[in-house]
């Protein structure tokens, strides 16, 4: 019988040490990664890190200012006035522009597939200790389960004392609680690992964006460079061919009215009617109406594979299905119809559900739903009205213009160029990519800018006539 009791102790005390060792074990481990100090080498090839990406740092700062002072050289040329010099001027400020654009893309790209690195190893280093650990949880919970059924009759009659009998039950109460704090823990690394991929699926999408941003700005400096060259063929470097030539390509009022304006959502109308909605908007809201069109410009976003997926295979379960469904069944809108097509989910995973030209998720739909019908009288604001979706950008727009970060960002940048661009920068980015705005306030950002400057041309047609 002593034998018997000594041997289910040494049984019930393996298993203790085994879950805590297992667990707290893992967990200190997992600790240590951030906080322990690492060995020589490792103290090395951090440090030699650091100063990697210090100096990416510094040279991606030098290549922000030498790309405002282009813009800085651009926006006084066209302010003197439209001449053959100007224009060439302009053309060239515009080539060095993109050609400054590029480097720091191919910079901000290698700093992006380091991150994309570090984080795979974050994932790695999870995924061994969660697969390290399954057979020992097996095997504690096989224990555990075949100690329970033996019932408290046979621990009681496998003690002579009844001190031991309860020394037993303790132990046993003692393996149970362990357990379960090992399989909380075991939760809390599959959450994190469930983090890190989404982290892992963002990055990868980035990576992936401005690698066709990166395309389309070598073939903005080409197309730069053939403008320039048509004009110098077509004028022969007479300023007076190249005043002929631009009365020719001047649009008038009726033309710029009638021009087809395409969303990104999906749809296109007049151009005079897009400015119409976001006149609305604007007066709603005080975001110029350049800006609003510029983000609904199909031209100026990274969209892709947009409104062309069903709601199931696209749109995030728990934070959007739900709201999405109650939407569509207040608008009377079949939620397998065509008319109710969203974004798709990215190649790496990512979801998409982004509803109608405005681009919005349900969740975020949901939030500015109240703003929107205020605007418009509409309840509920329909994603995929048009009157609707234009009032939804000005609203969303306003509140990131007023954002802390946004502001932070223009007040610290107002050396390099214009307090406004900068701020209207990191707002369209935001609306873009949302916390990740800073990786997009080039890429996305200055092109929905410029877009913007160019609609501020075209609507100022309009008011003259």
């Amino acid at each position: 019988m002593a034998y018997f009791q000594k041997k289910r102790l040494f049984f019930f005390f393996l298993i203790f040490i085994s879950a805590f060792i297992l667990f707290f074990g893992a967990r200190n481990t997992y600790a240590q990664d951030a906080t322990s100090t690492p060995a020589a080498e490792d103290q090395l090839k951090l440090i030699s890190e650091q100063e990697e990406r210090s100096q990416l740092e510094s040279q991606l700062a030098d290549l922000e200012r030498q790309e405002a002072e282009y813009e800085k050289t651009i926006e006084t040329y066209k302010k003197q006035g439209g001449t053959l010099k100007n224009e060439i001027a302009v053309l060239n400020a515009k080539i060095s522009k993109t050609k400054v654009q590029i480097q720091a893309l191919n910079l901000t790209l290698l700093k992006l597939n380091d991150q994309i690195n570090q984080t795979q190893a974050k994932i790695n280093n999870i995924e061994n200790k969660i697969n390290n650990n399954k057979e020992a949880i097996s095997s504690s919970m096989r224990n555990l389960y075949e100690s329970d059924r033996e019932g408290l009759l046979a621990i009681l009659m496998a003690n002579s004392k009844l001190s031991d009998f309860f020394g037993n039950i303790t132990n046993v109460i003692l393996v149970q609680r362990n357990v379960q704090v090992a399989l909380d823990e075991i939760i809390k690394l599959r959450q994190n690992l469930i983090e890190q991929k989404q982290e892992l699926d963002s990055e990868k999408t980035d990576a992936e964006n401005l690698r066709l941003v990166q395309s389309a700005q070598q073939k903005n400096a080409q197309i730069a460079q053939q403008k320039k060259n048509t004009i110098l063929t077509k004028t022969k470097g007479k300023e007076s061919e190249y005043q002929k030539l631009l009365k020719k390509t001047q649009l008038t009022a009726s033309q710029i009215r009638s021009r087809i304006f395409e969303l990104l959502g999906g749809g296109e109308l007049t151009f005079e009617k897009a400015y119409e909605y976001a006149r609305i908007a604007e007066n709603a809201t005080g975001v110029r109406s350049a800006l609003i069109l510029a983000i609904l410009d199909r031209e100026s976003l990274l969209g892709k594979n947009v409104g062309r997926c069903n709601y199931q295979k696209a749109m995030h379960p728990t934070r959007d299905i739900p709201y999405f469904l109650e939407l569509l069944g207040k608008l009377n809108i079949d939620p397998g119809s065509d008319f109710a097509k969203v974004s798709c989910a990215n190649q790496h995973g990512a979801y998409g559900g982004a509803m109608g030209p405005a681009q919005f998720i349900p969740s975020t739909w949901k939030l500015y739903a109240d703003k929107i019908t205020a605007v418009t009288g509409n309840n509920p604001p329909n994603p995929w009205n048009n009157s609707d979706a234009f009032s939804a950008t000005g609203v969303y727009m306003k509140d990131l213009l007023s954002s802390a970060s946004c502001q932070k960002y223009a007040n610290d940048n107002k050396n390099l160029t214009s307090y406004q661009t900068l701020l209207e920068r990191c707002a369209a980015a935001k609306y873009y990519s949302g916390g990740n705005w800073y990786t997009y306030r080039f890429w996305y950002g200055n092109p929905v800018v410029t877009r913007a400057n160019e609609f501020e041309g075209d609507i100022a047609v309009l008011k003259g006539n």
